[in-house]
């Protein structure tokens, strides 16, 4: 008997399916013309808020910090926690404080604050405290409660605090106070105004660059594509190819951004459990099952065969699913009777992933990292004028158009 948490997740896989154009019959065909109807309303909502923000009716905090905020103007999939992680290791690695700041999508809520005192030695109040996930030294929560993305980074990057509140002033706040950070980059943050930016850095995904062209609910476009024109920056990421066409495109909407294509390559594989590294020329015409809870999971599993994999088995899961040990008890039982070599997930599962009751077939997961294909320049200029000296509302780190919002 399937659980409430069961059905809703399939409603989530029946309502992507939809929107994709993977689920058929009158029932899917008639809830595209629903969620058609209600994208235009949800455009006008849009367009509506940013006026509201453009025009000073709705008011932004400013901290006087640079604050950097990494989004994209789709739902999902565009590799946007592999560029978190570079610029942030590109800023401490050129000696400013970074704190990430994060939602913490899906994360759950502590059972009770975390306890911090300040410097004077006062305790902070609950109400004041968003959830640390990290002080750049120690790591103090895991994915549960600080989110899927927030634990990557945080495990991922010494040196770097990651802090999770829906509030991102709170959290930009706390870490100034707190953590000693000297510059904010704000996680999935495109769409967050209530805290002003300083610069937009924009992902775009090469190979579904608007996404199905619809805006939500009908598609995966969280803005119009003409909100491009608030981007500083605008990475195109996943490439693989010439992006001419694309770039062409993306002028129409933003005259002077810099443009910088990357691709999220496949670095090593990693065990789940033991941490043990192997090359990726190991993949190579092995016999592997693939588990995933990703908005995509066609592009993870076609780079695992891309890497010269066999994909014979493949379970995916609704985005974000928290596995349980059934779960993976089942698919490992699954792949024993089928004779796979390896069982391969992704870096961001890989958090969530509980050890099976028997490990009979090894676990991994794809390490993948950003690197730069072109434009180069553009980003290590970026960094430059990031992490100099000078007013922290710096004129220069803005987009230079007349409508910043």
């Amino acid at each position: 008997m399937h659980s409430m948490k069961e059905h809703i997740e399939e409603l989530e896989r029946w309502g992507a399916d939809v929107i994709f154009g993977r689920a058929k019959g009158i029932r899917a065909t008639l809830m595209r013309f629903f969620m058609l109807a209600l994208s235009g309303a949800f455009r006008v909502l849009v367009q509506f808020r940013l006026w509201r923000y453009r025009e000073g009716w709705k008011p932004q905090a400013h901290l006087g910090m640079r604050t950097v905020a990494v989004g994209n103007i789709t739902v999902g999939g565009t590799g946007k926690t592999p560029v978190v992680e570079l610029l942030a290791r590109s800023l401490r690695n050129n000696g400013r404080k970074v704190a990430i700041l994060s939602r913490g999508y899906k994360s759950k809520r502590l059972d009770q604050p975390q306890r911090w005192t300040d410097s004077t030695g006062k305790v902070i109040p609950g109400a004041q405290m968003p959830k640390v996930v990290s002080t750049g030294r120690s790591l103090l929560l895991d994915s549960k409660f600080a989110g899927d993305e927030p634990f990557m980074l945080a495990k991922n990057l010494d040196g770097v605090s990651v802090v999770v509140d829906r509030d991102r002033v709170k959290c930009g706040k706390f870490a100034i106070q707190n953590l000693d950070a000297d510059i904010l980059v704000l996680d999935d943050g495109m769409q967050y105004l209530d805290l002003a930016h300083s610069l937009d850095v924009v992902l775009i995904d090469a190979g579904s660059p608007f996404g199905t062209e619809a805006l939500l609910p009908r598609g995966t476009l969280r803005e119009p594509p003409k909100n491009l024109r608030r981007a500083g920056y605008i990475l195109i990421t996943k490439s693989s190819g010439s992006n001419e066409k694309l770039i062409g495109r993306i002028r129409r909407y933003n005259k002077t951004a810099e443009i910088i294509e990357c691709r999220h390559g496949p670095i090593h594989l990693e065990n789940v459990f033991t941490r043990e590294r192997q090359p990726l020329e190991c993949l190579k015409d092995k016999w592997v099952g693939a588990i995933s809870a990703i908005a995509v999971p066609e592009a993870f599993e076609s780079s695992l065969e891309k890497l010269g994999a066999k994909v014979e088995i493949r379970h995916h899961f609704a985005d974000h699913h928290r596995f349980t040990t059934r779960d993976v008890d089942r698919f490992m039982h699954r792949c024993v009777e089928r004779d796979m070599e390896l069982i391969l997930t992704t870096e961001k599962d890989a958090v969530r992933f509980p050890r099976p009751t028997s490990v009979d077939v090894p676990v991994y997961f794809l390490r993948i990292e950003v690197e730069i294909l072109n434009n180069q320049a553009a980003w290590d200029d970026l960094i430059v004028r990031l992490c100099e000296p000078g007013n922290p509302e710096d004129a220069l780190l803005r987009h230079q158009h007349a409508h910043a919002c």
